[in-house]
């Protein structure tokens, strides 16, 4: 029953006032998925104040770290579908942020390169990232900042080993039938 359906349930807070209260049993799940949703909103905003789209921060932050990737190790690290990954690639290049090369023993492979223009928006993008986390984080201590660090990078292999079991057995259950 949403809250819609359920005229006791709490009504939800203000937007304007940007506080939200969780209950002790909420799902770490949604509590997650609103803290990034927050995060991203406050990234997109001040990415959009530089003329940079918020779709093209994975893949300016990547590069910035491995220039010259090829196209697919990119799309592998962003973590997005390949034709997600072509279609940014395309609108980074009209706008002077990468070039997309062919090698010549390889004409399959494409590597992936920044421009010194898409180089040079690493000094005036990564400070706004820094900002946003700063602002996130305001008022929580240091040690609980370690704590929550922590938590989480424990609850993404939690995960990813879960999906790579599941994969596994998966696979084995395919072969039974096969």
């Amino acid at each position: 029953m949403t809250k819609q359906e359920n005229p006791k349930a709490a009504p939800a807070s203000p937007k304007s006032s940007g506080s939200r209260s969780a209950s002790a049993n909420e799902r770490i799940a949604h509590i997650v998925k609103d803290a990034y949703r927050g995060l991203s909103k406050a990234l997109q905003v001040r990415l959009k104040e530089h003329d940079v789209m918020y779709g093209h921060w994975t893949f300016l932050r990547i590069l910035w770290q491995m220039d010259g990737i090829t196209q697919r190790q990119l799309s592998e690290q962003a973590g997005v579908m390949e034709p997600t990954t072509f279609a940014a690639l395309q609108s980074m290049e009209k706008l002077g942020y990468v070039l997309r090369q062919k090698l010549p023993d390889n004409r399959k492979q494409v590597r992936v390169f920044l421009t010194p223009k898409g180089a040079a928006l690493r000094s005036v993008l990564v400070p706004v990232a820094e900002e946003v986390n700063t602002i996130a984080l305001a008022g929580i201590p240091a040690k609980d900042i370690t704590v929550l660090r922590k938590t989480l990078l424990a609850v993404i292999d939690n995960l990813a080993l879960a999906e790579e079991n599941r994969a596994d057995n998966n696979l084995a259950e395919d072969e039974k039938t096969a």
